[in-house]
């Protein structure tokens, strides 16, 4: 079982991370969920086996109790994620409002270093700009 779960985990690691990678809003945010769900359950598994709850009496030893510390660590990772999601999709819906796109956009001053860093290296090329092919054919344009 611990080996599924393991394998389990670095799927969704490995999916998190590429959704991450990608210039759409909805993917980054469906990215940072999975990896907070491979988090909260790496932190599950290694919490080791099932076992009664962490309470500790005065005469009981603490034999075949449930390591409290990775339950509260994951409750508190599957909060932090909860709230980020929340923030991220209004941030989404914000910038969909304003520009009526889902991608992640250069900005000027991405360019502007891209294009210092390149310089000092020797090699540089202006990136293609399609999205103004983009708008002009959603607005009926050529």
């Amino acid at each position: 079982m611990s080996l599924a779960l393991a394998v389990l985990v670095a799927w969704l690691y490995a999916v998190g991370t590429y959704l991450v990678l990608q210039r759409a809003l909805t993917r980054i945010i469906l990215g940072l969920g999975l990896l907070g769900h491979g988090t909260v359950l790496l932190l599950q598994t290694v919490g080791g086996r099932a076992g009664r709850a962490p309470i500790v009496g005065s005469g009981d030893g603490g034999e075949g109790v449930s390591a409290p510390l990775p339950q509260a660590l994951a409750l508190t990772a599957i909060v932090i994620g909860f709230a980020m999601t929340g923030y991220l999709l209004a941030l989404a819906y914000r910038s969909w409002v304003a520009t009526n796109d889902d991608e992640v956009q250069d900005d000027i001053e991405d360019r502007r270093v891209a294009r210092m860093v390149a310089d000092d290296e020797g090699h540089y090329r202006e990136p293609a700009d399609d999205r103004s092919d983009r708008d002009d054919a959603r607005a009926g344009g050529s």
